[in-house]
């Protein structure tokens, strides 16, 4: 579970509050959409939630662990996939996931099955020797989420996840979040593809101008808007902002 209480963001320089008094709560067993125009502050919300950027004002708690005042204990609860796939270039696959399962200090015996399970699951097991830098965009998504989620966390933060994925990987990614939602677990991620969205999420938030504009139930922004799908009602609701 992820909480906010009256987060607020103004970044030096600015007079407008990138992320406004933002108040919300990513509920375990959900798989929460987080949408917004371009410049709504979804980016900035992310890396607060993640500890990469620090928060001016309210809150954030990920399992009930501050990120500002108990860091690391919180940032062990989550596993984050940014939208930029190119990085550490310079490793081989297997040198990559093996990096970040050192992180997280997960056993030699939770690894080894994980890599081999997800490796094949994507696609990408027999590349895991070759670098990084010889890899598709979106055999580096793959070989991201595998590090980001290596320590199976109980948290997913997965920002653009899909980006890149051909059909295959793009299916297995959306039943894992599926699965791991299903196991009591909580999945938050942003896209601007909201016809998937549609079909995937559970809860909704949407944000403009750094401000809340809604924060629910799929069903409940449906029932309220009757006849139209998400990426409709997402167009009329910021078409203003």
């Amino acid at each position: 579970m992820i909480e906010l209480a009256n987060v607020s963001k103004t970044y030096a320089g600015k007079e407008v509050r990138a992320v406004d008094d933002l108040t919300w709560t990513v509920e375990d067993g959900k798989i929460t959409g987080f949408f917004g125009p371009n410049g709504a502050g979804k980016s900035t919300t992310l890396k607060m939630i993640c500890g990469v950027s620090s928060i001016d004002e309210g809150t954030i708690r990920i399992n009930g662990h501050d990120i500002a005042t108990d860091g690391i204990e919180a940032k062990r609860q989550f596993g984050y996939v940014p939208d930029d796939p190119d990085r550490f270039l310079r490793l081989t696959g297997i040198e990559y996931l093996t990096f970040m399962a050192d992180v997280y200090g997960t056993p030699a015996e939770k690894r080894a099955p994980f890599i081999e399970e997800y490796g094949k699951r994507f696609e990408i097991y027999d590349a895991l020797s070759s670098r990084i830098s010889d890899y598709s965009h979106g055999m580096r998504q793959k070989v991201h989420v595998m590090g980001a989620l290596i320590h199976e966390p109980s948290v997913w933060i997965l920002d653009e996840p899909m980006l890149g994925l051909d059909p295959k990987g793009a299916y297995e990614l959306k039943e894992m979040m599926r699965e791991h939602a299903a196991a009591g677990r909580s999945v938050l991620f942003s896209t601007h593809v909201l016809e998937t969205a549609d079909k995937l999420c559970d809860a909704v938030c949407i944000i403009a101008h750094g401000r809340k504009l809604f924060d629910g139930t799929l069903e409940e922004l449906k029932a309220a808007n009757p006849g139209k799908g998400l990426e409709q009602i997402f167009l009329e609701m910021t078409a203003n902002e």
